[in-house]
């Protein structure tokens, strides 16, 4: 048997990676007036961004508890290491820790301090070295070092979402008063949402966060996944634009941001998740 990596649905990996680097993965929450729908299990309505009184909720202590406890039987007692979303965003890292506590030393939890497809790399890193045989230690120290190698930009086209979410910090000074700005924003070494740069259009917002992706990836090798939320022209740009700049990347692919992190970002927002490559 081996060590068993558990996941949640924000962090966008298709059905096929799961399968292929056998990771479980725990829905987080949609609530829409009086349903509450589990994200990648019930269909969410694709303008869920666009609807009125929509909020988003982690997972439950008791739905993680019941993935630890059937990932732990499936790797034979080798362990499991959980990636969730950061818990600066979400109440389910959190959530996590207490579940675990079940398991003893048996189920390790990781803050992977990102989101959307940031989460994902994480979470492949140590399936990586799950499936190379690794013990549980060495697993845990995969998916740690992995995340020092991850960053994750967005910019948003609307702020409306942002004012409602309150998932980001600092944000009274200058979310209230631009009407016109296009922000490029970051998750920061703690996970958090930050403002990194004040821009006007969309077009600069989108050349300036091909330059910070430039500079995280210097001349090494990376993975890219461009995120977006009913935009695909604009990632497919973006896309052709980091493979411009970056002629070495070892892998980009354009995928949707998904339900959860729309709901908190808006219609037309583009971010790019950077995994950069380990140097040996």
């Amino acid at each position: 048997m081996s060590v068993v990596v558990v996941s949640d649905s924000s962090s966008r990996l298709g059905c096929d990676e799961r399968k292929q680097w056998n990771i479980r993965e725990v829905p987080l929450h949609v609530l829409v007036e009086d349903q509450d729908l589990r994200d990648g299990v019930d269909e969410i309505p694709y303008d869920i961004h666009d609807r009125a009184k929509v909020t988003t909720a982690g997972a439950t202590p008791a739905e993680l508890t019941e993935t630890y406890r059937q990932a732990l039987a499936d790797s034979g007692g080798d362990g499991v290491v959980a990636v969730h979303l950061s818990s600066a965003l979400s109440s389910t890292y959190s959530a996590a820790v207490s579940a675990s506590r079940e398991f003893g030393a048996a189920v390790r939890v990781v803050n992977s301090r990102s989101a959307a497809m940031g989460v994902g790399f994480v979470a492949k890193a140590a399936a990586r070295s799950a499936a190379a045989g690794a013990d549980l230690d060495t697993v845990e120290d995969a998916a740690r070092a992995a995340l020092t190698r991850t960053q994750v930009f967005l910019v948003v086209h609307r702020l409306d979402n942002l004012r409602r979410s309150g998932r980001i910090k600092t944000a009274a000074s200058w979310l209230g008063t631009a009407l016109s700005l296009k922000p490029l924003l970051r998750l920061d070494v703690d996970g958090r949402l930050v403002l990194d740069q004040r821009i006007r259009t969309v077009t600069k917002a989108h050349a300036a966060m091909v330059e910070r992706v430039a500079e995280v990836v210097g001349d090494h090798g990376a993975d890219v996944v461009v995120h977006h939320v009913d935009n695909h022209d604009a990632a497919d740009e973006l896309g052709a634009a980091l493979t411009r700049r970056l002629p070495q990347l070892s892998s980009l692919t354009v995928a949707d941001m998904g339900p959860l992190l729309s709901v908190h970002v808006g219609a037309g927002a583009v971010g790019v998740a950077v995994h950069v490559a380990a140097q040996h």
